[in-house]
């Protein structure tokens, strides 16, 4: 049984975390949020250690590390804000732990230079969770796509809109220098799942970039994709809006619509049993994604009417 400590105890993805360590029969010793809002550690955990403040949080890891390093943390969750992530990774390291961090590992390609550069110097991993590889629709996707002769490129639309209320854009989420903006926020780990099916990455254009929503281009070894994210529920098509829908996730290949919709519940789990075993994504498995968001944060607006998504025309 493995030891686990866990950043941002009150955060939405949280829960998720903190089932997969109770479904992976390990234990969570300790907990840290600056807010209290965290009674959900009950239904896991209830005699895990909780702080509201990382000084004592870094106190209480570090003292158990130094008595007696078999009753401390093998491994420290990160479910903290976007930015902060390599901050609590390396604290992870110094505490004499691997770290399992949510996406977006970190928001800039040099910052995973930097942990890469402590992961050689100190023998520690940091893992990513990546869960749409572990989806089992999308495996089958792969397969196909590795397995077919297919000359020509897949032609993909890729389209995610969740709405979000006012809250979203006064919260951390709404800066992008800490949350790293839309299409790092709720598209990263559709970029990472774009790079994994169809190849290198070739190409990116930015159409549409917008504190609400984004959309451009991205060309793969394997395929083009038209791609929009959105968290402005009067993106949802009317079909949506008419079921009182504020979810909307299409991805199609060559017109075939990939259904993917269910069969998320159990991923995080499924992550941290592949990483207890020994494998897990790491750094370089995080590096494309990464480096797609840093480039669409930083490239100039160019709108190409032959490679506009649909929702995106609308827009502009």
């Amino acid at each position: 049984m493995k030891n686990f400590a866990l950043i941002g105890a009150a955060g939405y993805i949280a829960p998720r975390h903190m089932k997969a360590i109770k479904d992976t029969g390990n234990n969570l010793i300790a907990a840290l949020d600056i807010s209290d809002s965290v009674g959900i550690i009950d239904s896991y955990f209830p005699n895990a250690r909780f702080f509201t403040e990382f000084e004592r949080f870094d106190r209480h890891i570090d003292k158990i590390y130094r008595k007696n390093p078999k009753s401390s943390a093998d491994l420290i969750s990160i479910c903290s804000p976007n930015y902060l992530h390599d901050a609590h990774v390396r604290f992870a390291f110094r505490s004499g732990a691997d770290a399992i961090c949510e996406k977006p590992m970190v928001l800039n390609p040099w910052n995973l230079d930097a942990l890469q550069e402590i992961e050689a110097s100190t023998g520690r991993r940091v893992f990513n969770i990546l869960q749409l590889r572990l989806h089992p629709s999308l495996i089958q996707v792969k397969k196909e796509i590795d397995a077919s002769n297919n000359e020509n490129k897949y032609e993909v639309d890729l389209t995610y809109i969740t709405s979000r209320g006012k809250w979203y854009l006064s919260s951390w989420k709404g800066d992008e220098s800490k949350s790293g903006g839309i299409a790092t926020n709720i598209g990263v780990h559709f970029f990472d799942m774009l790079s994994w099916l169809f190849g290198d990455l070739q190409r990116n254009e930015v159409h549409l970039y917008t504190q609400q929503k984004s959309s451009g281009y991205l060309e793969y070894k394997k395929a083009r994709v038209r791609w929009f994210l959105s968290i402005d529920e009067s993106d949802l098509p009317q079909s949506c809006q008419e079921k009182d829908q504020r979810t909307h996730r299409s991805i199609s290949i060559d017109n075939k619509e990939i259904e993917f919709s269910g069969g998320f519940t159990d991923l995080h789990t499924e992550s941290y049993k592949q990483i207890l075993d020994g494998e897990g994504f790491g750094c370089d498995d995080a590096r494309v994604a990464i480096q797609t968001v840093h480039d669409i944060r930083n490239t100039k607006i160019n709108v190409n009417p032959s490679t506009l998504h649909p929702f995106a025309a609308k827009k502009l």
